[in-house]
């Protein structure tokens, strides 16, 4: 799936879509080895949260740049999805939402803005979602790093 791409009906879709989020080669798994080995700074973060988000793999980014406390906020009222804390819990969020999506026929993040301790990236999701139907969401992610960890993920849509 590339990033501008059209992915096209995924029949049950959890599977599948779960299938793109965790897909990693033994190369990412010593890269991942390798960057753990050192505390990265918030431009080395946004630049592998980059070359995972290309590629779909955002349970990979949790697994590698998430602290064990990092904090995932939603609009106020959003109708999709609730805040969480702690990497467990935000990994559940994640995992319950993608269980809804029926379809997708698009996905796009846009290249990383830094900042300080702070990254910004724009996400397009076009999406069949159980219980909305066909929702487009574009949104603004902001993500805070602090010793070499994303602490907070923060959404605006």
């Amino acid at each position: 799936m590339n990033s501008g791409g059209t992915v096209g009906t995924i029949g049950d879709g959890q599977k599948k879509l779960k299938s793109v989020f965790e897909n990693s080669t033994s190369n990412e798994l010593t890269m991942t080895k390798a960057i753990n080995s050192k505390t990265m700074t918030t431009l080395e973060i946004a630049a592998r949260f980059n070359e995972l988000a290309q590629q779909e793999k955002w349970f990979e980014i949790q697994d590698e740049l998430f602290a064990d406390n990092v904090k995932s906020v939603e609009p106020a009222n959003s109708p999709y999805l609730e805040n969480a804390e702690g990497k467990t819990t935000v990994r559940k969020k994640a995992e319950e939402f993608i269980q809804r999506i029926t379809e997708v026929h698009r996905l796009h993040t846009t290249e990383p803005i830094v900042t300080g301790n702070h990254f910004a990236v724009g996400r397009e999701k076009d999406l069949t979602v159980k219980g909305h139907g066909r929702i487009q969401i574009n949104q603004i992610m902001l993500y805070e790093v602090k010793d070499g960890q994303i602490i907070l993920e923060q959404f605006f849509y």
